[in-house]
C-alpha cells in the first residue's frame, strides 16, 4: 500500500468515527425536537434547514480555502470539525428555536467546509480511474459508522428517552475526528499555484454549462434525500395507522433506518461497481427512478394495512436510490474539474446540498403540518418530480458527449 491509500484509508477511519455520533442523532433530532422540546413541524424543518444559510458560506470559503497554498485542504477540515463539534453541544443545549438556530448554524458553517476539503483530498490521492469505487469506499464508511450510531442511539432512546445525551455523543465524535486529521492526514494541495483573485475560480466554474446543468439536477436529488432525514421520520412516527392510531415507536423507526443503513453498506459497492459500466448521466438516471420507486413506496406505506412490510421495502429502495447516486455525483464533477480548480467545483458540487437541505427540510416540515390527506400526498408529489430530473439528465448527457469529443479532437489534433 503506498503512501497516498494509505492517507485515504485514514481519511476512510476518520469519517467512520465522526458518522457514528452523526447516527446517534440523525434520524432522532426532527423527532426530538417536534415531541419533546414541544417544536412545531415547520419550526424544527426551518431551524434543521437554517444549517444550510451557513453551509452556503462554509462551502463557498472551502473551495476557496482548499486551493489555496496559504491554507489548504488539511486547515480546512479542522476548522470544519471544531465547527461541527461546538454546534453539537450547543444543540444537546436547546430548548428553544433560537438555541436550534444557533446550533445548526455552526453545524452548517462546520459541513459546508469539510465536504468540498475531503471530496477534494479524495481526488487528490486517487487516480481517475479508481476514483468511483474510492467515493463509494468513503459513502460506506459513512453508512457503516451511521450504522453504528443509529443502532446504539436507538438503544440508548428505548432504554432512557434521553436524546440530549445523543448531541453531546456527536459532538465528542467530532473531536474525535479532529484528533485523527490533525495526527495522520498530510496537506495534499501544496502544488497548487497561487492565484491572484480566488474569485476567478468560481467566475470561471460557472462559465462551465456542463457543470450548470448538473448542479440543476442534483439541487433536486439533494432535496429528496433531505427527506429521508427529517420529513420521513416524522411521517412515519405520527401518520401511519398502527396498533394505536399513531406511528411506529422509537424501537420500530430504529429498525428501519437500521435497515436502510445496512442496505446501504451491503450494496455500496456492488451497485458502484454494477453503474460503472454507464457513464455518470445515465448511472444517475438510474437512481432518479429509484428514489420515484421510493417515494411511490413511502406514500402506500401510509395507505396500506401493512405499513411495516412496505416501510421495509420503501427503505431499502431508498437505500439503493442514494448509493448508486453519491459516487457518480463525486466522480463527475472531478472529472469536468480543472486540477488547479478542483476545490472550487467540488464546492459548487457540495452547495447543491446546501440548497437541497436549506429547501427540503422546510418543504417536508410544511406538508407535515397541513392535514393528513396533504402529508400523504407530498410523496406524490416528489415522485412526479422525477421527470424534471430524467429530462435535465439527457441533456446532461448530450452534454457529457460532446465534451468528450471535442477532448478525443484535441488529444488527435
Amino acid at each position: 500500500m503506498n503512501d497516498a491509500q494509505k492517507q485515504v484509508w485514514i481519511l476512510i477511519i476518520g469519517r467512520f468515527i465522526s458518522q457514528i455520533g452523526t447516527g446517534f442523532t440523525l434520524f432522532y433530532a426532527s423527532i426530538f425536537f417536534v415531541n419533546q422540546v414541544g417544536l412545531s413541524a415547520t419550526a424544527v424543518g426551518i431551524g434543521l434547514g437554517s444549517a444550510s444559510i451557513s453551509g452556503v458560506a462554509g462551502r463557498i470559503l472551502s473551495g476557496s480555502m482548499c486551493d489555496s497554498p496559504n491554507w489548504g485542504r488539511k486547515r480546512t477540515l479542522l476548522l470544519s470539525a471544531i465547527l461541527s463539534a461546538a454546534g453539537s453541544f450547543v444543540l444537546a443545549a436547546t430548548q428553544d428555536f433560537a438555541t436550534l438556530v444557533a446550533g445548526n448554524l455552526l453545524n452548517g458553517m462546520g459541513v459546508g467546509l469539510y465536504w468540498p476539503a475531503s471530496e477534494t483530498v479524495v481526488a487528490d490521492l486517487t487516480p481517475p480511474d479508481k476514483r468511483r469505487e474510492t467515493y463509494a469506499l468513503n459513502r460506506l464508511a459513512d453508512s457503516l459508522g451511521l450504522e453504528f450510531g443509529i443502532i446504539l442511539g436507538g438503544a440508548w432512546i428505548a432504554r432512557t428517552d434521553n436524546y440530549r445525551l445523543l448531541f453531546v455523543l456527536d459532538g465528542v465524535s467530532y473531536l474525535l475526528f479532529f484528533t485523527v486529521l490533525a495526527i495522520a492526514i498530510v496537506e495534499t494541495g501544496r502544488q497548487i499555484e497561487k492565484s491572484e483573485n480566488p474569485f476567478k475560480n468560481w467566475a470561471i466554474a460557472l462559465r462551465d454549462r456542463t457543470l450548470l446543468v448538473y448542479v440543476a439536477v442534483n439541487v433536486l436529488f439533494t432535496t429528496y434525500i433531505s427527506q429521508t432525514d427529517t420529513a420521513l421520520p416524522v411521517y412515519l412516527s405520527n401518520f401511519l395507522s398502527v396498533d394505536d392510531g399513531n406511528g411506529f415507536p422509537p424501537n420500530v423507526l430504529s429498525g428501519l433506518f437500521t435497515w436502510h443503513v445496512a442496505v446501504s453498506v451491503l450494496l455500496q459497492l456492488p451497485v458502484a461497481k454494477l453503474l460503472g459500466r454507464f457513464n455518470h448521466a445515465r448511472a444517475l438516471t438510474v437512481s432518479a427512478v429509484l428514489w420515484a420507486l421510493s417515494f411511490v413506496g413511502v406514500w402506500t406505506t401510509g395507505n396500506t394495512e401493512r405499513p411495516l412490510v412496505w416501510a421495509v421495502i420503501t427503505l431499502g429502495v431508498m437505500a439503493i436510490a442514494t448509493v448508486s447516486y453519491t459516487p457518480s455525483a463525486s466522480a463527475l464533477v472531478v472529472e469536468l474539474a480543472p486540477d488547479n480548480l478542483r476545490g472550487v467545483y467540488l464546492s459548487i458540487n457540495s452547495l447543491c446540498w446546501a440548497v437541497g437541505y436549506a429547501v427540503g427540510p422546510p418543504l417536508g416540515g410544511f406538508a407535515l403540518d397541513r392535514t393528513e390527506a396533504f402529508a400523504h400526498g407530498f410523496w406524490l408529489v416528489l415522485a412526479a418530480s422525477i421527470a424534471i430530473v430524467i429530462a435535465t439528465l439527457q441533456q446532461l448527457d448530450r452534454l457529457l458527449a460532446k465534451r468528450e469529443a471535442r477532448r478525443e479532437a484535441e488529444e488527435m489534433g
